[in-house]
């Protein structure tokens, strides 16, 4: 059997993480296609889940990132609450 190669991962900031949450709760919502290219079937679960996780991370957060940071986390956590209103209006 041949060896994988090592795959190192970048360093993790903030904004790293954030876009990480964000791509997994687009993927849910249908907004975005999985790593492995293919569509996967919404999950409005999962997708409120992970709106809650930023939502609350730009409480928590409030007043110690720079603004950069806190422009991306507010900009993502408002198209996704927009998504995922529109899935909810479409899927029922």
């Amino acid at each position: 059997m041949a060896e994988q190669p090592v795959q190192t991962l970048g360093p993790v900031d903030f904004s790293t993480h954030v876009l990480s949450l964000a791509s997994t709760a687009f993927i849910a919502l249908g907004k975005m296609p999985a790593p492995d290219g293919h569509e996967l079937t919404l999950d409005l679960e999962t997708a409120k889940h992970l709106i809650d996780v930023l939502g609350m991370l730009e409480q928590k957060t409030r007043g110690n990132l720079d603004d950069a940071e806190q422009k991306l986390l507010a900009s993502l956590t408002y198209d996704l609450r927009v998504a995922f209103v529109d899935a909810q209006k479409a899927s029922g």
